[in-house]
């Protein structure tokens, strides 16, 4: 018998109250732990740090101090971060995710469509509103083709810990931008089975979550055929 899954810790952090407090409510009727609010953005950084939920569902314009902010504040621990903005402007988006946030959903997603991301984000995938993740893919992929016409020392170069034949083919479909299931669907194994590999992944890359994974899988040039 296998042992019960316990619900994804969520902390909210939103300044406008009616907001919040309806997001919580239908997280928690949901299923979800939640394991906390914050209004602003030293409050979150605090109750982050001391609750390390599994996820934080993170305005980006909080009083005080920006959500990505936020996300370089927290950076050391192990909580994912997923930006809720009624933004969608590219430059907030990409600051977000270069300091460290999962994923970026605006605010005129569904309440289906935001517990589904917030599941997501805790499964360890990256979650976008459509259109802007091939945004992020092309910034992260401008942002190799700088970093190839001026390279590192090569002692200063990190070396790639070995990967098996698998987890590289699964690196190769995260650096072109595919989901799980998408890729669980085109390698015909399950969604379950991807993800234990993408952890895998991450842990002997020593990185945090997908979106970074992603950003390494691209500096390597292996969003290129082979």
């Amino acid at each position: 018998m296998s042992e019960p899954t316990m619900p994804l810790t969520v902390l909210v952090a939103d300044d406008h109250p009616l907001w919040r407090d309806a997001l919580v409510r239908d997280l928690e009727e949901s299923g979800f732990d939640i394991v906390g609010t914050a209004a602003d953005g030293p409050s979150t950084v605090r109750r982050t740090k001391a609750t390390v939920p599994d996820v934080l569902v993170l305005d980006l314009n909080l009083p005080h101090m920006r959500g990505d902010e936020v996300c370089t504040a927290i950076s050391d621990l192990s909580t994912k971060v997923l930006i809720l903005s009624a933004s969608g402007e590219e430059t907030d988006v990409l600051a977000a995710v270069k300091a460290g946030a999962s994923g970026y959903l605006v605010k005129s997603a569904s309440p289906a469509e935001i517990r589904d991301a917030v599941t997501a984000t805790g499964a360890g995938e990256a979650v976008f509103t459509p259109g802007l993740a091939g945004l992020v893919l092309g910034e992260f992929r401008e942002m190799s083709t700088r970093a190839r016409a001026e390279p590192e020392p090569e002692a200063q170069t990190p070396q790639v810990p070995e990967l098996t034949e698998r987890e590289t083919e699964i690196l190769r479909y995260v650096a072109m931008g595919m989901t799980a299931k998408e890729i669980a669907a085109d390698l015909v194994i399950s969604h379950r089975t991807v993800q234990n590999h993408v952890q895998n992944i991450l842990g002997k890359l020593h990185l945090h979550n997908r979106v970074e994974l992603t950003r390494f899988a691209i500096s390597r040039g292996l969003d290129q055929p082979e």
